[in-house]
């Protein structure tokens, strides 16, 4: 399994938590070691966004891939 598709597995995963809350996450791509998502719905607008990507997803992805280096929301 690549690194991309752990990336995704590990997103499917979350998802479930986000869409509970409203809100959503979006793969975009991996790229020197940089996972690109995109927030959606009450998640794009959420004043603990960042708590979210950091401390929840970018954690949860770093756990499965360690060579990621950092989680990054485009907007």
């Amino acid at each position: 399994m690549t690194d991309e598709e752990k990336i995704k597995e590990v997103i499917d995963k979350l998802r479930p938590f986000l869409v509970t809350d409203g809100g959503d996450i979006e793969f975009v791509r991996y790229e020197d070691n940089i996972v690109y998502v995109k927030m959606l719905g009450a998640c794009a607008g959420c004043a603990l966004i960042d708590y979210t990507l950091k401390d929840g997803v970018e954690m949860a992805i770093k756990e499965e891939v360690p060579s990621v280096k950092e989680v990054v929301n485009i907007v």
